[in-house]
């Protein structure tokens, strides 16, 4: 049921693209103007509220700040299974009436598992807003965690990993595998999808204490974004959410890096994988810092777009491959984490070219970065760019792009206003930034390079048994 609704969502998602294609305006030219409204219920619940009625949808939120950094050690890739366990249903719509209730009134439902939190979001006609806000609020109070809900999630995400890992061509090992050489605590280096042997031994008593304990209106944000009058839902929300427990002080949990003082190397062996791959990884500036925006803007020199300089190099004069891949946060955006961070960029190339040689074309394009500043147009080209992403990620026909900022900004900053100063950051990079923050993180004792070759085309076997 859960892959029908998942589908379900899917295709409305795009015929709501495509009907707003026809639709949108273009982009603004100034910076973003969001109507902000923040409050925290008595409870800890803290409430974002966005009045837009240029569509008339409503868009609702909720994010725990709870992700892959926070499960568990011994239970790798929890946090992603209780995410399954939590669509279950809950006291008054069990398993999947909250799909059928939500679908029911025109809607769609869909969440997600990121580093640093879960969330759940929709997007229903405005005139079913108080409806949704009810079913979330049931939810976030009486989830359905049976034994029989928890043993039939685990066996789906379980088949996740062998469709999406272990039985596809380079899986995610620029998320998962990197990250794990790159970093050195544990929080930020285990395996995110999860060990088959810790889910194996997960059980529902984990699922209900790892709700008690995270699942909590101390630990989340609620945003509801569209078509309604603020006061008013504002009134429903403390009505329908105002009971709920507020739940236990949150564990200190330290996910802090300690510096990289050298370069660091690492294999592995992909069996699906038909050419070999060469990754790299820099340790990132802290978030919202001056040089933050400017790696920003550096991603988008180096890997972003047609123009990108390590496309030009490697693939477009070099032939190496046919596609440079890279990001800072590539399980979301640039914003919506909290936490050490990595700008990665990587290559599938031609097995006749050693990977140290990929390795000395890709240090030829850095290295003029560091030593060159760019040009003021280069630079403003750079702002652009990602003005042009930026804008096109918030998707006004579903709004969900700004609400997660909403929700995002409110969880790590206590500030979801923030979301109206993000142009801010940008305005002041210039290219002495530019070149100073290429030379102090763009460094070779601050990166990790993991070379990952082909295999046998076998896929790995599942822990406690053999390959054939």
């Amino acid at each position: 049921m859960r892959l029908v609704i998942r589908a379900f969502v899917g295709l409305a998602l795009s015929l709501c693209a495509g009907l707003a294609s026809a639709q949108e305006t273009p982009a603004p030219q100034s910076a973003l103007h969001i109507p902000v409204r923040y409050e925290t219920l008595d409870n800890g619940l803290r409430v974002v509220l966005a009045e837009d009625h240029t569509v008339p949808t409503a868009t609702v939120a909720v994010y725990y700040g709870v992700g892959y950094r926070n499960e568990p050690r011994g239970r790798t890739g929890f946090a992603h299974l209780f995410e399954h366990v939590f669509f279950a249903g809950s006291e008054n719509l069990p398993d999947s009436v909250f799909y059928y209730f939500i679908s029911g009134m025109g809607g769609i439902a869909n969440g997600s598992t990121r580093l640093d939190f879960t969330n759940y979001f929709g997007v229903v006609p405005a005139n079913a807003l108080n409806a949704f806000l009810w079913a979330e609020a049931d939810r976030m109070a009486a989830p359905t965690i049976s034994t029989q809900v928890f043993q039939r999630e685990r066996d789906v995400v379980r088949n996740e990993i062998f469709v999406n890992v272990q039985n596809q061509a380079y899986g995610d090992w620029t998320w998962i595998d990197l990250p794990m050489v790159a970093n050195e605590n544990w929080h930020n280096a285990h395996n995110f999808y999860g060990d088959l042997s810790d889910l194996d031994a997960a059980t529902v008593e984990d699922a209900r204490a790892f709700f008690e304990q995270y699942y909590t209106p101390r630990n989340a944000v609620l945003v509801v974004a569209g078509s309604f009058d603020t006061n008013e839902t504002l009134t429903t929300i403390e009505q329908y959410f105002g009971d709920i427990p507020t739940g236990p002080e949150l564990p200190e949990i330290d996910v802090s890096e300690p510096p990289q003082t050298e370069e660091k190397w690492a294999e592995m062996t992909d069996p699906l994988a038909t050419e070999p791959g060469l990754a790299v990884a820099y340790h990132m500036p802290e978030r919202g810092t001056p040089d933050y925006f400017a790696m920003i803007l550096i991603d988008q020199i180096l890997v972003r777009g047609g123009d990108a300089r390590l496309r030009r190099r490697l693939v477009d004069e070099l032939g190496h491959g046919t596609q440079i891949s890279g990001g800072i946060n590539l399980l979301g955006n640039v914003f919506n984490y909290d936490g050490p961070m990595l700008w990665t960029a990587s290559i599938i190339h031609d097995d006749a070219v050693a990977p140290d040689q990929v390795l000395a074309d890709f240090d030829t394009v850095i290295d003029s970065l560091r030593a060159n500043p760019v040009s003021a147009e280069d630079l403003a080209a750079a702002r652009s760019k990602f003005l042009t992403e930026f804008y096109s990620s918030l998707d006004y026909s579903t709004r969900f792009g700004v609400a997660d900022l909403l929700a995002s900004f409110a969880l790590f900053d206590d500030d979801p206003s923030r979301i109206n100063r993000i142009e801010d950051g940008f305005e002041q990079v210039t290219p002495e930034l530019i070149q100073r923050t290429a030379r102090t993180w763009l460094r070779r004792e601050n990166r990790t390079v993991l070379e990952l070759r082909p295999g046998d085309g076998r896929p790995a076997a599942p822990t406690g048994e053999e390959a054939p």
